[in-house]
C-alpha cells in the first residue's frame, strides 16, 4: 500500500491532455484562442484562460476560425481557433481554407471521440484529419498524452516555416482527458523565428538590371510585404528608384496609399502598358487577372519575389528569381542602390499617362462622391467614412461592391491595417477578422464596413463584441440584397433569390446586446451618426440605407478575366 503522503505527492504530480495542450501552446509562443466550447474541449477552454491566453468565446466557429486566420496575419504568430468534434471541425475547416488559401499561419484544434470508440459509430464521430488536410501544411491525430509538446510544436513550426499556412490537431477525448506525470514530459524548445533567407548578389544586379532596362516599369506590392514585416524597406525602395507602384488589395498601406508613387486611381492602364513588372510578395491568381492579357501586356518582363519556389513562374514566366524573404531581400536591392544609385525619371511619358489617368478617374467618380441626394450611393457613403475614420484605423471591409469601391475610396496609410475577403474571396469573414484586429491592436480603431449580406454570415457575432467590450464600430452598407434587393416588401414567390428583408434595422442588433446602432437614410444624417459611433467605447453598428440600383463607376473589363 501506498502511504497517503506519498499517493498525494503522485496525485499531484499528474497533469492532464488538457493542460498539457495550452502549457505547450503557451511554450511556442501562441497567445490568442477562439472557439466554441463543448464536448470533449470545454477542458482546453478552462485551461487555457486559467493559464492567460486570450480566449474568445464566438457564437459560430466559422468566426471562431476566421479570427484565428487573421491573428497569424497580424501577429505573425498563429491564431488557434478551438471547435468540437463533427460539425465543429466541419465549420472550423472554413478559416482553415480562407488561411490556406491566403498563405496565413493559423492552428485548427478539433475535439474527437475517444480513441477506443474508433469505428463504432461515436459521437460525432467523422473523417476529421482526412477533411482537414487539404487545407493543412500538417494535420496529425497525437497518440498519446505524453507526446501532445511534441505534435504543438510541429504544428506551430509548420504554420509558421517557409510559405505560411494552416495546421490541424485532432484531440482524441480519452487524450484530452487522460492524465500522464508532469515530470516524465520532454518539452521542446520553442520553435525559433522563421529565417530570413536572401537571394544571391547576382539575382539582385539582374533584378535591378531588368528594372532599368523597362520603358515602361511597374511595381506590385502584395500582402506577402506586409506578413513580412517590410513596410519600412518597400518605402526606401520605392524612394531610392522612384518607381510607379501598385499594391493589391491587402497590399494597401505597406506603402500609405497616399504616396506620389501610388498608381492606384490608374490600375487597369498601369497593368495593361507595364513591360517589366517587379512581382513583390503577391501572386499572378485571379485577383491579378493571371497575369494574362487583356488586362496585361502580353510581352511583359516578370521579376518576382517570394517566399515560396513553387509560385515562381506561376501563370507567366519569371525572368528574374528573388526567392526568400521579403524583408531580407528588399533590404539587399536597397543595400545594391546605396552603392550604386539609380532612380526612374520623374517626367517621361509613362509617368505622365499614369498621373493623366489618375486625375481622369477621380473626375469620373466626383459626380457620385459628392451626389447628396436620396437614396444614397457608394460613393457618397465612403466620402464620409474616409473623411471621419482615424488615420491608423485597421479597417476590414466585406461584400461584393462595398469591398470593391471600398478598397478605391478608403486609403490606407500602415501595413496590415486593411483585412478583407482576401485570396479566397470569402464572404462572412468580417465580424471575425474585426475580432482579430480588436483584440491585437487594444486602443486602436477597428472599423469593419461591410454589405448587408456579408454581415449576415456572422452577424450574431455582434453579441462577441459587445461581451468583451471591443469597441468595433460596423458600417453596414445596405441594398436590401445580394447586389441589391427591392425597397419594398414583397410576396415570397416574387422576392429575387438574393433579396434580403428590405430596410432591415440590423442596427438593433447593437442596442440589444448594449452596443448603440445607427439608422441612415440621408445625407445630412451620415456625419453625425459616424462620428458619434467612432466615439463610442462600446460596439457600434451604422447601418446605411443605399439605393439598391446604385453600382460601381462604369469598368473597362469585368470583374473576372475569362
Amino acid at each position: 500500500m501506498i502511504p497517503p503522503q506519498t499517493t498525494l505527492e503522485y496525485l499531484m504530480a499528474q497533469i492532464s491532455g488538457a493542460e498539457i495542450v495550452v502549457k505547450a501552446l503557451k511554450q511556442q509562443g501562441v497567445e490568442y484562442m477562439f472557439g466554441i466550447v463543448g464536448f470533449p474541449v470545454i477542458p482546453i477552454g478552462i485551461h487555457a484562460q486559467r493559464a492567460g491566453l486570450k480566449y474568445i468565446n464566438c457564437r459560430n466557429e466559422q468566426t471562431a476560425s476566421y479570427a484565428a486566420a487573421a491573428v497569424g496575419y497580424l501577429t505573425g504568430k498563429p491564431g488557434v481557433c478551438l471547435v468540437v468534434s463533427g460539425p465543429g471541425v466541419v465549420h472550423g475547416i472554413a478559416g482553415m481554407a480562407n488561411a490556406w488559401s491566403n498563405c496565413w499561419p493559423m492552428i485548427l484544434i478539433g475535439g474527437a471521440n475517444d480513441s477506443y470508440q474508433n469505428g463504432q459509430g461515436a459521437f460525432q464521430e467523422a473523417p476529421q484529419i482526412e477533411t482537414a488536410r487539404p487545407y493543412a501544411k500538417y494535420a496529425a491525430r497525437p497518440d498519446s498524452v505524453a507526446r501532445l509538446p511534441y505534435y504543438i510544436e510541429q504544428a506551430v513550426r509548420s504554420t509558421i516555416m517557409g510559405r505560411p499556412g494552416a495546421a490541424y490537431l485532432d484531440l482524441a477525448g480519452d487524450i484530452i482527458s487522460g492524465t500522464v506525470d508532469e515530470d516524465t514530459l520532454t518539452w521542446p524548445v520553442r520553435c525559433p523565428e522563421p529565417p530570413r533567407t536572401m537571394t544571391t548578389a547576382e539575382n539582385v544586379d539582374a533584378a535591378l538590371a531588368a528594372l532599368k532596362s523597362a520603358k515602361n516599369p511597374l511595381v506590385i506590392v502584395g500582402k506577402g510585404m506586409a506578413y513580412a514585416r517590410a513596410e519600412d524597406e518597400v518605402r526606401e525602395f520605392i524612394e531610392r528608384t522612384q518607381l510607379p507602384y501598385l499594391p493589391t488589395p491587402m497590399g494597401k498601406g505597406v506603402i500609405p496609399d497616399d504616396h506620389p508613387n501610388a498608381v492606384s486611381g490608374a490600375r487597369t492602364l498601369a497593368l495593361q502598358q507595364a513591360d517589366v513588372i517587379f512581382l513583390m510578395g503577391a501572386r499572378l491568381n485571379w485577383i491579378l487577372h493571371f497575369g494574362a492579357p487583356p488586362r496585361f501586356n502580353p510581352n511583359v518582363r516578370i521579376v518576382q519575389l517570394d517566399i515560396s519556389a513553387e509560385e515562381m513562374g506561376t501563370n507567366l514566366p519569371t525572368e528574374v528569381a528573388l526567392l526568400g524573404d521579403g524583408k531580407a531581400i528588399t533590404g539587399q536591392i536597397n543595400a545594391r542602390l546605396a552603392e550604386q544609385p539609380w532612380e526612374y525619371p520623374a517626367e517621361t511619358t509613362w509617368w505622365n499617362a499614369l498621373r493623366t489617368k489618375v486625375e481622369e478617374n477621380a473626375a469620373a467618380t466626383a459626380a457620385q462622391v459628392n451626389d447628396d441626394s436620396s437614396p444614397l450611393n457608394y460613393y457618397r457613403v465612403y466620402r464620409t467614412i474616409r473623411e471621419l475614420i482615424p488615420r491608423d484605423a485597421i479597417i476590414q471591409n466585406e461584400g461584393a461592391n462595398t469591398m470593391d469601391i471600398g478598397r478605391t475610396q478608403m486609403p490606407n496609410f500602415f501595413a496590415r491595417h486593411r483585412l478583407d475577403a482576401g485570396t479566397f474571396g470569402t464572404m462572412g469573414v468580417g465580424l471575425g477578422q474585426a475580432i482579430a484586429a480588436a483584440v491585437t491592436n487594444p486602443g486602436k480603431r477597428v472599423v469593419n464596413v461591410q454589405g448587408d449580406s456579408a454581415f449576415g454570415f456572422s452577424g450574431m457575432d455582434i453579441e462577441t463584441l459587445c461581451r468583451y467590450r471591443l469597441p468595433v464600430t460596423t458600417i453596414i452598407i445596405n441594398n436590401n440584397g445580394i447586389g441589391g434587393g427591392p425597397s419594398e416588401s414583397l410576396p415570397p414567390e416574387k422576392m429575387p433569390p438574393g433579396a434580403y428583408l428590405p430596410n432591415a434595422r440590423y442596427d438593433k442588433l447593437a442596442d440589444a446586446f448594449g452596443g448603440k446602432g445607427f439608422y441612415v437614410t440621408e445625407a445630412d444624417q451620415l456625419e453625425p451618426a459616424l462620428r458619434e459611433a467612432l466615439a463610442h467605447d462600446m460596439p457600434t453598428i451604422v447601418n446605411i440605407m443605399i439605393d439598391p440600383r446604385a453600382n460601381r463607376k462604369k469598368q473597362e473589363f469585368a470583374w473576372l478575366t475569362r
